[in-house]
């Protein structure tokens, strides 16, 4: 049975960037569609750990994009309630040696002047903030801001509240255009959905619909493991990672990555993480990935080494080749929107990027700056 439907926006992609867009595009009055091959944060949401992270960006834009997120992330916060797990608890990055805690507070300094609050730390104030922390680190900064949300239980719960017709299951198969060239909304393997506007929010697919569209965006896969513990009673207290997780997240690297990332949830387990590596789609479980998440873990806290692991699960973090994301109109197709290519801060940025597509889709002035995040960027790469 073929549908045909129409309405203002078709959102492709049910993730938290997705539903994000259709929550801000759904309350600035639009009629929003979202279509998604798959269920609700079936892909690097569901993947993913839920950061909401200032502490891993150096001043420039996606740190702004990241503070406007954290501001709308409490509003939604109050308004979803505590079925999303939001929990304001702040992060420490750590530093093992007197080299590595210098870099660190240079970081965090250039942070500061950007709007980011972070409170350099010594070696017996880490203890005071997490007790069960390895001895002998050298010190460490404090980011209050960073936070954390369950990003499968946030996704489906803003697609809820918003309003927007939701389609899963459905596989978009091509982005039909005008004889002007404009988007006409979208056609899938269940019939048409006409739409003025087509916001790509696909996440690590985002290339291959933008190819359906006609136009070239290199979003490719970066793959992570996190590990799960047996739940256990809150011992540690804050998101807190290893200084070089930073150096990582900004790496061309190819090569397998691991820095330790280990954190609480209101559930009881601890995630830890944080590995990456560009293999592509290939989805096997990687041993030596699993290996070093725990040995990193442990490190940082060696209660851990008593502590069963439950199970490990895998995600593809979509990143494009400059490490941001793809925000706003595509000015080669017209009625295009790309939301996608946030690698592993998706979560964390879905807000700002939500409103800003909002503000774009409604013909208004983003509050940011858009033209570092402008999709035709990489044209120049053809040339």
């Amino acid at each position: 049975m073929t549908e045909r439907l129409t309405c203002d926006v078709v959102v492709v992609g049910a993730g938290m960037v997705g539903a994000a867009c259709a929550w801000y595009a759904a309350r600035a009055g639009l009629d929003v569609v979202l279509v998604d091959r798959g269920p609700v944060a079936g892909g690097t949401t569901g993947a993913g750990e839920g950061n909401l992270l200032v502490s891993d960006k150096a001043p420039g834009p996606e740190l702004e994009l990241a503070l406007l997120s954290l501001r709308l992330w409490a509003d939604l916060a109050k308004e979803l309630g505590p079925a999303v797990e939001y929990e304001a608890k702040g992060g420490v990055v750590v530093a093992s040696s007197p080299e590595a805690l210098t870099a660190l507070t240079d970081f965090a300094a250039g942070q500061r002047a950007a709007g980011v609050t972070a409170v350099e730390v010594g070696a017996e104030g880490l203890h005071e903030l997490e007790p069960h922390l390895a001895p002998g680190l050298a010190g460490g900064v404090l980011y209050p801001q960073d936070c954390q949300v369950m990003p499968a239980l946030a996704a489906a719960h803003l697609l809820r509240a918003s309003g927007a017709r939701l389609l899963t299951g459905r596989t978009v198969t091509e982005v039909p255009r005008t004889p002007s060239g404009a988007v006409r909304g979208v056609r899938t393997d269940r019939g048409m959905i006409l739409a003025g506007a087509v916001v790509n929010a696909a996440g690590t697919w985002g290339g291959e619909l933008a190819a359906r569209a006609g136009v070239r965006l290199p979003v490719l896969p970066r793959r992570g493991f996190v590990l799960v513990t047996e739940p256990l009673p809150r011992r540690i207290r804050h998101k807190v990672y290893a200084a070089d997780y930073v150096a990582d997240v900004a790496s061309d690297s190819a090569a397998l990555q691991t820095s330790p990332v280990v954190e609480g949830t209101a559930a009881g387990p601890v995630l830890i993480g944080a590995s990456r590596e560009r293999v592509g789609f290939d989805r096997s479980f990687s041993l030596p990935a699993v290996r070093a998440l725990a040995a990193g873990a442990t490190r940082l806290f060696p209660f851990l080494e008593r502590v069963r692991a439950m199970r490990a699960y895998s995600g593809f973090r979509p990143y494009l080749p400059d490490h941001l994301p793809a925000i706003g109109p595509d000015p080669r197709v017209p009625g295009l929107f790309h939301a996608c290519g946030h690698e592993g801060a998706g979560i964390g940025l879905a807000t700002g990027t939500g409103q800003l597509i909002a503000r774009l889709l409604g013909g208004g002035v983003p509050e940011l700056d858009l033209a570092s995040l402008r999709p035709e960027r990489f044209e120049q790469e053809d040339r």
